[in-house]
């Protein structure tokens, strides 16, 4: 029987141990997608106790504690920090199999030393060491950051974003991790939800550009795009509910435009033709500008609507949507390859039934301009364990090239998460390691070497156009 999270912790071949502990452990991190506050590094936020770094925030921590009848109260109610800490380390035994269980216990053993395992009598134990170094000067956010080696950050940022925390954070030559935006312009294709023409009027002010038809709201995000380019941004993300693809003249969205500035409500249908009409404008400028793109799909949002209108929106009440949107997919994709307006894209669907969809359909669109160009994203959300990770690594080597992989990201608001990272080299490295030992592919240190630590760091150096 195997110790408890060991050095060799999933890994079981000396081939996969050797991977892991001499290619993969020490490479830097780029995490290229996540929401921690560039405010929290630039001032680089201390915590005064485990609940602060660990439970707010977090929604995968307060589905764990949910799950096991804790009352919101100790969730994101008023109860004391303590209080809440207690509740979840007494959830945390009940789950195994689940990656939290583990994540947790690499977080406690990486980041506070403690090498125990955590539950409900040994959480004072836990609250008082962690208390104790977290009192330490280097365990503010930046130090966390250096400590995890992370070489790269790419936060998540609205068009009317500032981005003063970027400026002042690319001002500052002791900030040694680049830290750059990506834009999320959700809010501004939403046309049909709630707020839309209040953004809007935000987006007018933020741009300089009176925004009173299509044309003139796709120069206010181009100008925002500028913006976020001088500031140092690579990257955009747009977060569907479900996949869309659905054209439409010029006159039919500019009349969806003026439906919705009148504040009338705009059909599904409607807010489908709006959306696919600023995608296509979007992934066009991203071309432009250098920048990948991100299609994160599949999500439904808030099916508790009595906990929605008490807590609102990312508060873990959210699920996976088998909506079935390959054939619009495959329509943006290739309306954006005949317009030349393909920019070098990852998709994540949450459902994890599309892997080999994925896997082929990229294969359909990929070029001479980089080595996979269009890219099948790590493991997402509620595929984010080592199941849904094996099976998204094993469907891409099947069918595309694994070897081209841009690797693992936090899509986290913890500055501890970056012990998934780790996760998931240990997973990664197994499973090569397991092919390597059955003589699936030659025992060449040097090339699987090479192999795993390209998807460990140097290919999404090289994706997102990364110097060093």
């Amino acid at each position: 029987m195997k110790q408890f999270m060991d050095a060799d912790f999933l890994l079981t071949t000396p081939t996969a141990c050797t991977l892991y502990h001499e290619y993969a452990a020490n490479m830097p991190i780029v995490d290229y997608h996540c929401h921690v506050s560039p405010r929290e590094i630039y001032e680089d936020k201390h915590f005064e106790n485990i609940t602060q770094v660990w439970l707010s925030g977090d929604h995968y921590k307060w589905r764990i504690m949910r799950s096991n009848g804790v009352e919101e109260r100790y969730i994101t109610g008023d109860a004391a920090d303590r209080e809440k800490f207690q509740k979840f380390a007494e959830a945390l035994p009940r789950a195994i199999g689940n990656p939290m269980y583990h994540w947790c216990h690499l977080e406690l053993k990486n980041y506070f030393g403690y090498a125990g395992v955590l539950n409900g009598e040994t959480a004072q134990q836990v609250w008082d060491l962690t208390a104790a170094v977290l009192r330490r000067p280097d365990m503010g956010v930046r130090g966390l950051i250096a400590r995890s080696k992370v070489a790269f950050i790419g936060t998540t940022d609205d068009p009317v974003d500032s981005l003063e925390w970027h400026k002042k954070l690319a001002d500052d030559p002791t900030m040694n991790t680049a830290v750059a935006p990506s834009f999320r312009p959700d809010k501004a294709l939403n046309v049909e939800k709630d707020g839309w023409c209040a953004y809007i009027a935000s987006l007018e002010v933020e741009s300089g550009v009176a925004i009173d038809s299509v044309s003139a709201l796709k120069a206010a995000l181009s100008a925002r795009m500028e913006h976020f380019a001088a500031h140092g941004c690579r990257a955009s993300d747009h977060g569907l509910d479900r996949m869309i693809y659905r054209p439409a003249d010029d006159d039919v969205v500019e009349a969806i435009f003026r439906k919705a500035m009148a504040g009338e409500a705009v059909s599904d249908e409607d807010a489908e033709k709006f959306k696919t009409a600023l995608l296509i404008f979007c992934a066009g400028e991203y071309v432009r500008l250098g920048w990948v793109m991100q299609l994160h799909y599949n999500c439904l949002r808030n099916p508790n609507s009595a906990m929605f209108r008490k807590l609102g929106p990312d508060t873990g009440f959210d699920c996976i949507g088998p909506h079935n949107g390959s054939a619009a997919l495959a329509g943006l994709l290739d309306a954006l390859y005949r317009e030349n307006k393909l920019p070098r894209t990852i998709l994540y669907s949450l459902d994890a039934s599309d892997n080999a969809f994925l896997d082929t359909l990229i294969g359909s669109f990929q070029g001479g301009e980089i080595a996979g160009k269009l890219q099948h994203g790590s493991a997402w959300w509620f595929n984010d364990n080592k199941q849904g990770m094996r099976e998204q690594m094993i469907s891409l080597a099947n069918l595309s090239l694994l070897g081209n992989f841009v690797g693992m990201l936090t899509d986290s608001r913890s500055f501890l998460s970056y012990a998934r990272h780790e996760y998931f080299r240990r997973i990664l490295c197994e499973l090569i390691g397991s092919w390597v030992e059955n003589g699936e592919y030659p025992a060449d240190m040097t090339a699987v070497g090479t192999l795993v630590q390209d998807i460990c760091c140097y290919n999404a150096k090289r994706y997102f156009d990364l110097e060093g």
